[in-house]
């Protein structure tokens, strides 16, 4: 298992947010990462309600008054799906060891030098 720490930066190089996600492989894809990034993100929010606020992708105010009432849950697959597209759209953009990566099916080499930033450049809202 290769252990990547990824970064929630804002493009003054303010650091957010962390967040530790496990892989298989030593070469994943920025698909991979992104799919990776939002089920932690889900996992984090069941157990903290107040954590998901930190999260790539934030749920509308619909499934936030729901979740408060109810308790239910986040669909990840709504909100991966979200994620893709807003990166597709440039609402975020990916460094990996300083170098923006533009394509989701673009792999990269992981190991314990790699450094990853996410930089958002406006707050995400999940439909």
């Amino acid at each position: 298992m290769k252990t990547l720490t990824i970064k929630d930066e804002t493009a003054a190089g303010q650091i957010l947010n962390e967040i530790a996600l496990q892989f298989e492989s030593e070469y994943i894809t920025v698909k991979e990462l992104i799919e990776a990034r939002i089920q932690a993100e889900v996992v984090r929010y069941e157990k903290d309600l107040g954590s998901y606020i930190k999260g790539l992708v934030l749920p509308t105010d619909l499934e936030k008054r729901l979740n408060k009432k109810n308790k239910t849950r986040i669909d990840p697959e709504k909100q991966v799906y979200v994620a893709l597209e807003a990166f597709q759209k440039n609402g975020f953009f990916i460094l990996v060891d300083d170098e923006q990566i533009e394509e989701l099916d673009q792999r990269f080499l992981i190991d314990e030098s790699t450094q990853i930033s996410f930089v958002k450049l406006t707050p995400l809202v999940g439909g």
